[in-house]
């Protein structure tokens, strides 16, 4: 009898598309609901599209190194 039970609860969960994603839900969709909301509060709270730019400092005016050495190029058609 329990088995008779077991076999149809098993049949409805496979072959119902709303019960298998509300089971779907039940199982792992809450979890990531949380893991995206820890992702999105990592990000530091700028919304997706914004532009951040860090000044950079001056470099040191003493380094001795001012440039290359020129390399000899061919035209390639």
């Amino acid at each position: 009898m329990l088995f008779k039970y077991l076999f149809i609860i098993t049949l409805v969960i496979l072959f119902v598309p709303p019960v298998r994603r509300f089971v779907f839900y039940l199982l792992v969709g809450r979890q990531l609901v949380k893991e995206q909301k820890k992702q999105g509060d990592v990000s530091g709270g700028r919304r997706e599209g914004d532009v951040r730019v860090d000044n950079r400092q001056k470099k040191d005016t003493n380094y001795p190194y001012k440039g290359g050495d020129y390399v000899d190029y061919e035209e390639v058609k």
